[in-house]
């Protein structure tokens, strides 16, 4: 089939790519001419992409990167991955109706489209369908099909796989249904049919909101066990020896990237706009993990207060700067909100992460530095919020002179846990 993957992000690449790899001829649409460009050199942005991997479709001919509208003409499905922001607390579907305009141009009976960007329940009936059907003059079901397969993208994470994650699929009718199916069929190994879009829409909402509240749990755990007397850490591990009834989630300097920040809200917006309640659980949630990094920089405050250090003119190495352990996503960090709150106090800080490509440092504005034994020990204290592989843990807990550990993987007379 001709596969059109609109949106060549962390989720749209590595669909088109397998798309290409398992024998349909893949167009990859992006309005990035930039991204394009990249691509079309066989340079892979995405760490869920080798490179070499991109080459191979690229020369195979599966795989065609383009940002021309044109070469979308003749798609048997189209799946549309672009991004679904916020603004000032509002979903923003802004890059979804207008790739569903520039799809509904070239919609033809008999094709398919699927929208696989996270949004809320009934977006794919009452958004996405009403702009097909009018930019086409076709009708949704009777000469079309669409659906909604909600992404499953964890970027960096070695132990699930692409192909092997089950993938949820609907339709807005049987005929829908069997389209979509089919289509992720050939792509992945286990697909999980439900009974229409907002059963779906609501699945992925639900999958973020159960992190998001549990992590939240945790963290704001963290906050009181230290008064009480009690090491956080052990209790979890200690509770997550019960082999049922219990999930093992960890503290942290909060929540960052693309989906726990974002999505739980379009439930909670969804919510208060049609049924005039608050979803009380996410707005909770949302907001213990907002102070997080104000917590981070109390400790670190208090840490060096109590080394009759002030602050002000304090020099404070961070590690690990990416959302996400050894991943080169920097979207959402909540290690920016901590050397932002720093530097506010007068600090000198400083970051190392080695997993940052060089073109994403200037988002940091902070300095850049290795973590080297000189580094740490130069440092009044250290913070380890993302606990890379390749950090040499052993060197940090040698040369610091004091450590507030987020992750806990340290040990020594040195060494604070969150």
């Amino acid at each position: 089939m001709k596969v059109i993957v609109a949106g060549q992000g962390y989720v749209g690449l590595p669909l088109a790519v397998r798309a290409a790899e398992a024998g349909h001829r893949v167009v990859g649409y992006d309005v990035d001419l930039h991204r394009i460009k990249r691509l079309t050199a066989a340079e892979s942005y995405v760490e869920d992409v080798p490179s070499r991997q991109l080459l191979a479709v690229l020369e195979s001919g599966a795989y065609t990167p383009t940002a021309d509208p044109a070469a979308l003409a003749g798609f048997d499905i189209a799946v549309i991955t672009v991004p679904t922001p916020l603004r000032d607390g509002v979903p923003d579907l802004t890059h979804v109706e207008s790739c569903a305009q520039v799809l509904g141009g070239h919609l033809r009976p008999g094709a398919t489209v699927v929208l696989e960007s996270t949004s809320y329940p009934g977006t794919t009936e009452e958004v996405l369908l009403p702009i097909l059907e009018k930019a086409s003059g076709l009708t949704g079901g009777a000469e079309f099909m669409a659906g909604f397969s909600p992404e499953r993208i964890a970027p960096g994470n070695k132990k699930f796989s692409f192909d092997a994650t089950p993938k949820l699929v609907s339709g807005i009718d049987a005929k829908s249904l069997n389209a979509v199916k089919g289509f992720y069929d050939t792509l992945f190994q286990t697909t999980v049919p439900v009974s229409g879009p907002k059963v779906a829409e609501m699945a992925k909402l639900i999958e973020n909101v159960f992190r998001l509240v549990n992590i939240s749990l945790v963290n704001e755990l963290a906050t009181l066990a230290a008064p009480l007397g009690v090491n956080v850490w052990e209790a979890i591990d200690a509770a997550a020896t019960k082999p049922f009834g219990f999930t093992r989630f960890t503290p942290g300097p909060g929540v960052g990237g693309h989906c726990l920040p974002v999505d739980p809200v379009f439930l909670s917006w969804k919510v208060q706009r049609d049924l005039g309640v608050p979803f009380r659980f996410v707005e909770l949630a949302i907001d213990v993990n907002r102070r997080m990094p104000f917590y981070v920089v109390q400790r670190v405050t208090d840490a060096l207060d109590r080394r009759r250090i002030p602050v002000a003119g304090s020099r404070i190495l961070l590690l690990g700067l990416t959302y996400k352990i050894n991943a080169t996503d920097l979207r959402a960090s909540p290690s920016a909100r901590v050397a932002h709150l720093l530097a506010g106090l007068g600090a000198e800080v400083r970051g190392a992460d080695p997993n940052v490509p060089e073109d994403q440092a200037a988002q940091l504005k902070v300095p850049l530095v290795d973590a080297s034994a000189e580094e740490i020990a130069a440092a009044d204290a250290v913070v380890l919020l993302m606990d890379h592989a390749r950090f040499d843990l052993p060197a940090i807990e040698s040369h610091a002179r004091y450590v507030l550990d987020c992750r806990n993987r340290l040990s020594g007379p040195n060494v604070e846990t969150l």
